[in-house]
């Protein structure tokens, strides 16, 4: 194609984007920004003999529209259609599998020493965003892919934004290369005149010469790129097709790691989403004409979400040691409405999860009550710092576990469903997790009045349940609650599952089954007491999760049961041991029983089974 009908192609690729996005939601301004650079770098390269990596993957629409899923992309994260991220069964282009920032440079010098020991001689790309190169790890590729000075390229696709606007020392220096064109002119004369003075002895000239390399790196553009090893080109306009393509061409016959700087802009190409990139990184259905987005149901309940910001701001106005943490995500987990009222306590630290927990370790150990609050699937970025730096000093550390459990369209890389197995084992951390957002009120005021060592919260994404909010009051660390006596069966619910064990003993009771139903508040430390009462009576329980059953609280009350050696079959329900894949969480839960008539099954028939036991051991 010649440049006008890319351009002509890159408006088509926007308008499709566009269009999808207005219907089924997902990933706008981030895609919309790079289509000019996803065609130049297929223009460039040889895809997929050459190596194209996407940090994250979330702006990779364009990528998918030129190969090969033009006709599926209406099924965008929609079950059984295409990822909204990077899949390699859905094709030979996706080299990686990311839907957390900071990976790209690591897998890309992975695969160029590959390439070297067995001969090949492919190209190796890493795109990865200036948000993403706040996490920790870009650094420790970038600084080993210097040190094996292996051929390597990495575009670094700069917009001033991850989710939010990016914070940080990074973030200023990269504006600061970005907003001054004089560098480029500034070094060039400065050569043109060292170059010029009079040679006079070898000590002059090897002066001259350190004098004019220190110069360079005082202001050259990436200077901090040249000292770890790459060669800097850059800043690159990201929509002068024109010069992206002369620039990547450029790269290709050059020795070691390159690092090429592309200017590009959020929501490139549509208005809305040009004035406001941070809110539409992400959009609910819209109308692609107006840019006015579907309201939510009328009389919806409130968010998980906001219920935890309204009551931690309540809580900080009386706790003045209280402080919060987000690793870029100050919206979506609702710090951005503590940082309205208490900005001089609320640490927004970038794409930083490692970062963010053990700071928060740091401020506990200066008298602070720090709050993480974080997504589930972030967490796990951490987990070494949890119990490193947090739980083995005990420390007074509370995380704030958003997007906990089955969380629809970003699937496998978001779904939030291990955070229970990866804590439980930790000595000295309380989980709990509320069956509303009335009980989350109360939770999050017993995890500020705990100061006995680290807390965890779980809830899921959405709307709550609909209850009415209480003033929060402090709970006993520990304690179930009995929501519905029963003699047959235990249904045990961990979290907002608890409601559909309610909906479950109900219909049993229809049968004449009596089903007991237990909100079990806390995954860790167990009510062993009220449990074992229970069972003894029972003989029978269903344990009821959003979470891997590997580990999990289910996985707690078997552990519970056999070391009290208590008669009693138990059936646990929760997410099998396969991955999730994206799509609409009502279909999952349907499939892995986590519904009123899957508890109830599972009920029935495990009262049958032990009814049936108990007939013949009487006969």
């Amino acid at each position: 194609m010649d440049e006008a009908q890319l351009a002509q192609l890159a408006a088509e690729i926007r308008r499709v984007i566009i269009d999808t996005v207005a219907r089924q939601g997902g990933h706008l301004g981030a895609s919309l920004g790079v289509v000019e650079l996803t065609l130049a770098l297929h223009r460039v390269f040889d895809s997929p003999k050459d190596r194209i990596i996407w940090d994250t993957g979330h702006q990779a629409y364009p990528h998918k529209l030129v190969t090969g899923r033009f006709h599926r992309f209406a099924t965008l994260r929609q079950t059984g259609g295409l990822s909204g991220f990077l899949k390699r069964d859905e094709s030979p282009h996706d080299i990686v599998e990311a839907g957390h920032a900071g990976t790209s440079i690591s897998h890309a010098v992975g695969l160029a020493r590959a390439r070297d020991l067995r001969g090949e001689k492919h190209h190796v790309v890493a795109v990865i965003g200036d948000g993403a190169l706040t996490a920790g790890m870009a650094f420790e590729a970038l600084n080993h892919a210097g040190h094996l000075g292996t051929d390597l390229i990495v575009v670094l696709n700069d917009n001033s934004m991850s989710i939010a606007p990016n914070v940080g020392g990074l973030a200023r220096y990269l504006t600061q290369i970005r907003t001054d064109p004089a560098y480029e002119r500034m070094r060039a004369e400065l050569e043109r005149v060292l170059e010029q003075l009079p040679r006079v002895g070898s000590q002059a000239v090897r002066w001259l010469q350190r004098f004019k390399d220190s110069l360079k790196y005082l202001v050259v553009p990436g200077m901090l790129f040249e000292a770890l090893g790459f060669r800097y080109i850059g800043p690159v306009d990201g929509y002068r097709l024109r010069d992206l393509i002369r620039v990547l061409e450029s790269t290709r016959s050059m020795r070691g790691p390159v690092l090429v700087h592309v200017i590009t802009q959020k929501g490139k190409g549509y208005a809305p989403a040009e004035g406001d990139p941070w809110t539409w990184h992400g959009p609910r259905p819209f109308n692609p004409a107006t840019g006015k987005m579907e309201p939510g149901r009328p009389g919806e309940p409130p968010s998980y979400t906001s219920v935890f910001a309204r009551t931690l701001v309540e809580l900080a106005r009386d706790e003045p040691r209280l402080v919060a943490i987000t690793a870029a995500m100050p919206d979506g987990t609702g710090v951005a409405t503590f940082a309205r009222v208490f900005p001089e306590r609320a640490f927004d630290v970038g794409i930083a999860e490692q970062h963010a927990v053990t700071f928060a370790a740091g401020l506990a150990l200066g008298g602070l009550r720090p709050v993480v609050a974080i997504y589930s699937t972030f967490l796990q970025r951490a987990f070494d710092q949890v119990v490193h730096d947090v739980g083995l000093q005990r420390l007074p550390v509370i995380f704030a576990i958003d997007r906990a459990g089955i969380v629809g369209a970003d699937g496998e890389t978001h779904q939030g469903l291990y955070d229970i197995a990866y804590l439980r084992p930790l000595p000295g951390f309380v989980l709990m997790a509320p069956r509303d957002e009335n009980e989350l009120q109360h939770m999050l005021k017993t995890a500020v009045a705990y100061e006995a060592g680290p807390v965890a919260i779980r809830w899921p994404r959405g709307s709550g349940v609909g209850v009415p909010l209480e003033e929060p009051r402090v709970l006993p660390i520990g304690r179930a609650e009995l929501l519905r006596p029963g003699r047959d069966v235990a249904l045990v619910a961990y979290g907002p599952l608890a409601h559909a064990a309610l909906k479950a003993a109900g219909q049993l009771a229809q049968e004449g089954i009596q089903a007991a139903v237990v909100n079990a508040r806390f995954a860790k430390p167990l009510d062993e007491e009220l449990l074992c009462d229970l069972l003894a009576t029972t003989r029978c329980a269903v344990t009821i999760e959003e979470h891997a059953l590997a580990g999990g609280f289910g996985s707690a009350v078997l552990e519970m049961a056999a070391r009290y050696g208590l008669d009693a079959r138990i059936r646990c329900l929760g997410v099998p041991d396969r991955v999730v894949e994206h799509g609409d969480p009502a279909h999952f839960r349907t499939l892995f029983g986590l519904t009123p008539e899957g508890i109830a099954r599972a009920a029935r028939e495990l009262v049958g089974a032990a009814a049936l036991r108990r007939r013949r051991a009487g006969g």
